[in-house]
């Protein structure tokens, strides 16, 4: 990812009319280590998982950072059965990211509108929400509200998954 991608992802942004705040700090690569650099507390911190299933389906599924979760019950919320992580090489072809820079606002660069976004209903709750800005040397702080009308904008209408809710059985 180039500090281009970046400029034109704040560039839409601000097309759109959407306000954002970025700070910068050193590489990071896990929450861990986001926490350790971390400049604001305020808001919802953000982890994202890029998944796909036996089919080639992918999702961007977007948590609280501090969430723990269990892929066979979030395959199973999200309707795509047994899932798993994608490749490196899937993540740069489709959202044009690295490793550890996984974000929902890559969604802009999936052209083709082949990966679906979920939203942990728990990130809407609280604002704003940070989460990186296509690199992993930045966090980008922006309501949750605009980044549902960022993610509309570039074609993908995000779907949110209460995870606190109770699973719905098996059948």
């Amino acid at each position: 990812m180039t500090s281009s991608s970046r400029d034109a992802l704040f560039e839409r942004l601000a097309a759109l009319g959407i306000e954002t705040e970025t700070v910068a700090h050193p590489p990071v690569f896990t929450v861990e280590e986001a926490k350790a650099h971390r400049v604001r507390h305020d808001g919802t911190h953000v982890k994202n998982l890029f998944l796909r299933n036996k089919k080639g389906a992918m999702w961007l599924v977007v948590l609280d950072e501090d969430r723990a979760v269990d892929l066979k019950d979030l395959g199973r919320r999200i309707g795509a059965g047994h899932v798993s992580f994608c490749s490196h090489e899937r993540l740069r072809q489709h959202l044009g990211v690295e490793p550890g820079s996984v974000t929902p606002l890559a969604a802009m660069m999936d052209k083709d509108g082949l990966v679906q976004v979920v939203l942990d209903a728990k990130i809407l709750a609280r604002d704003p929400v940070h989460c990186h800005p296509l690199t992993n040397d930045h966090t980008t702080a922006i309501r949750g509200t605009d980044l549902v009308r960022f993610l509309r904008a570039t074609g993908h209408e995000p779907a949110v998954l209460d995870l606190d809710a109770p699973a719905a059985p098996s059948l």
